[in-house]
């Protein structure tokens, strides 16, 4: 299964407190029973990873890193010596691209200027903070235990340490933000030295304590037409601001946007180790079992994490092609649609959500209107995917 690239993306499954809207695979000390140090699980957990890199070298063969990416859960609760042993393992059994992108999530009130420099001098050299709001109501009501404050500190501190590519996530369309909150949030962010940001509308999951809490009728439920006004606004102020959109919840500086989210988008390779973690090489993708402790039980036995797999076929191929690419601005190719499609995607340039010029180039590419209703778009183009073109 050799491949020339491969990124990777590297899980950490766990956080202080989970957050009220929060349903990625994460889990606290208590809901795992941990009473070790927090040193003694990073240590202990980096361990586990090791073993599954030593298992993606066997599968994947050689092959070099163009980005690595710590996720979770919260990364940054890891010792940066713990996290430099991953990068090392990587580095020497695979390679590093020259210009390697390597990404910590942080969360401001994980952090210090020991840590950063440690992070810094272990390879890291990209920054995510997960700011969600500028507004202590709207992070309350998302469950989210910073101080909003830290975020403007954490970054600064990140700058006089070194760091040159910092980005933060934002979310809009909490129950209870009015314009005036979120327009709040997108001040103090550019407001900051930042690269890079993400604006990421708000989704309710079901068995999450913000669902449960709106099913009781305690929260109202997310606005539609808000959310909408939300991401103009964020875009007109993003692109004042010099930060163009590259994906449709991503802005950047020139020269600054996430090529590890990129990979994703372009359907590229990359192993996922960790507990839940999700990898794709070559059309054959595969997930790992989601609790740590099974996780532990498959790695200390020497077994492969691997919970299911799947190969995909052509049209799931063209499908998720639809589904990735749409989201930037390259677009896709119009003369890879069907008949059928090109009638679909007539009627939304008539509309004006598709690019004139694109088009007349040859290419698919949204406007500010058609990043509205992306998700309308792809389920109107690949609706009976599967069936022959009549023509149309």
């Amino acid at each position: 299964m050799a491949t020339n690239e491969l990124s990777f993306y590297i899980h950490i499954p766990y956080c202080v407190k989970r957050c009220g809207y929060c349903d990625f695979n994460t889990y606290t000390p208590a809901e795992l029973k941990i009473e070790s140090s927090l040193q003694e699980v990073s240590t202990s957990y980096i361990d586990l990873l090791l073993q599954e890199l030593k298992m993606a070298r066997a599968t994947a063969g050689a092959a070099t890193i163009p980005t690595i990416f710590f996720g979770g859960g919260t990364p940054s609760l890891m010792s940066p010596s713990d996290l430099g042993r991953v990068i090392t393992f990587l580095r020497e059994n695979f390679g590093l691209n020259l210009d390697c992108e390597i990404t910590l999530e942080a969360n401001p009130d994980s952090i210090s200027r020991e840590k950063l420099e440690g992070f810094l001098a272990a390879g890291i050299n990209r920054l995510s903070f997960g700011m969600q709001s500028a507004v202590p109501h709207v992070l309350a009501t998302l469950d989210r235990t910073h101080n909003p404050e830290n975020v403007a500190k954490s970054v600064e501190l990140a700058r006089e340490v070194g760091f040159k590519e910092i980005s933060v996530d934002l979310i809009y369309g909490t129950p209870g933000e009015s314009i005036e909150d979120w327009q709040a949030s997108i001040s103090a962010a550019l407001a900051m030295p930042i690269t890079h940001i993400s604006a990421y509308a708000l989704i309710v999951e079901t068995g999450t304590k913000l669902a449960a809490a709106i099913k009781r009728g305690e929260i109202n439920s997310p606005d539609d037409d808000l959310m909408a006004e939300k991401y103009l606004m964020a875009d007109t102020a993003f692109s004042a601001a010099g930060l163009t959109w590259y994906e449709l919840s991503n802005w950047s500086k020139p020269g600054s946007a996430a090529r590890h989210n990129i990979a994703y988008w372009e359907g590229a390779n990359w192993w996922g180790a960790g507990p839940g973690a999700h990898s794709h090489i070559n059309g054959r993708r595969w997930w790992n079992v989601k609790h740590p402790n099974a996780y532990r039980e498959r790695m200390e036995a020497g077994t492969s994490p691997e919970m299911g797999f799947e190969i995909l076929t052509d049209v799931e191929k063209d499908l998720e092609k639809i589904l990735l690419q749409i989201r930037i601005p390259g677009g896709l190719k119009i003369e890879d649609f069907t008949g059928r499609q090109i009638a679909v995607l007539n009627g939304y340039r008539e509309r004006g959500c598709i690019d004139g010029s694109a088009w007349d180039s040859g290419l698919l590419t949204l406007t500010r209107e058609g990043r509205l209703i992306a998700d309308a778009i792809v389920r109107d183009l690949t609706i009976n995917l599967d069936e022959p073109d009549n023509g149309l």
